[in-house]
């Protein structure tokens, strides 16, 4: 008699918010399980373990900025640079759905470091940009750039400085990150030191007795607890056991969690309007050549195939065509 095959389910993705009460302190840890398994058995090809690491760490990094920022629109997480690696990117929805890949110009050996894949040349960015789902007429997304480089311009090795010194730059706020991934998991932990003043977390009263300078010191405190916390620590440890040993001494208040999933944004509509942006002379060129048009997505692998009858009702269908707007036949 054949031994029934038992097949272990991945973990559900978690994302925990959390405050350190009456202290100027907030925190999120995000794990990603099931949807970056997700994510990666969706690709056509497997990633290099040094590529994949990294756009997981990216993953994980944009889920937590784009929790952190309560944003009604996508958070673009993009990485960039002159290297082996052409790009890395991820978009994170408000509901904290998420999106992410990369391309790469030749092989990236194991072991690469951030530098060696972007910056071989000083050229490596950082940027980050906001879209909101309710854009007005005219209105532009908001983009942040930076170099992967400190304030004195030496290099950074690890993404998770790149962030603290982009967050330091351009929001003001002293930030600790701690980020891992590897083919199983990606996580992050993120520590944020918020304004004394008019916070949520300090109620009324919450800091009488205790001094300024306490509370002015209690970000360094925590930060230096959050920055003990190792790779292999938040890639093995559940999310209780890594808050319970880090935190154990601080009274932390923490909140529901939220499930972050892999989803894709990606529709044949929304091709089908990328054809037309390229003109009805460029799509029947493509047709003459090849018989038909197929795009494929970067990010969840699935593709879009166009024949000569398709492409002829996309230039005629009204739902396509913007006021006003002709399609020169």
């Amino acid at each position: 008699m054949a031994t029934p095959v038992t097949t272990i389910k991945p973990a559900p993705s978690e994302l925990h918010k959390f405050l350190f009460e009456g202290l100027p302190v907030r925190g999120m840890l995000v794990r990603l399980d099931d949807s970056w398994k997700e994510l990666l058995g969706r690709r056509k090809e497997p990633l290099a373990p040094a590529v994949r690491d990294l756009l997981g760490q990216i993953t994980a990094a944009g889920v937590l900025m784009q929790a952190n920022i309560k944003f009604n629109g996508a958070l673009i997480f993009q990485v960039m640079g002159d290297g082996p690696l052409k790009l890395a990117v991820v978009e994170v929805q408000p509901d904290a759905s998420f999106r992410s890949t990369a391309k790469t110009r030749e092989t990236v050996v194991d072991g690469a470091t951030l530098q060696q894949m972007l910056n071989v040349h000083g050229q490596g960015r950082v940027a980050i940009t906001l879209d909101p789902k309710d854009r007005l007429p005219g209105q532009q997304p908001y983009q942040g750039v930076v170099p992967l480089s400190g304030p004195q311009g030496q290099p950074l090795e690890k993404l998770s400085d790149v962030l603290q010194h982009y967050m330091r730059q351009s929001e003001q706020l002293e930030t600790t990150l701690v980020l891992a991934a590897n083919d199983q998991l990606a996580a992050g932990l993120l520590i944020q030191r918020l304004p004394i003043e008019g916070e949520g977390n300090l109620e009324p009263g919450a800091s009488s007795g205790v001094a300024r300078e306490e509370m002015e010191e209690a970000y360094n405190r925590i930060s230096m607890l959050a920055a003990t916390l190792t790779a292999e620590e938040l890639l093995t440890l559940d999310s209780d056991t890594i808050l319970r040993r880090l935190f154990w001494e601080e009274n932390v208040r923490r909140f529901d969690p939220q499930y972050p999933r892999f989803a894709c944004t990606c529709s044949r509509e929304r091709v089908g309007r990328m054809l037309l942006g390229l003109g009805r002379q460029e799509v029947d060129e493509i047709l003459a050549e090849l018989g038909g048009v197929e795009i494929g997505c970067e990010f969840c692998g699935n593709h879009y195939v166009f024949d000569p009858v398709d492409v002829g009702e996309l230039f005629t269908d009204p739902q396509y065509q913007a006021p006003g707007s002709k399609n020169v036949q």
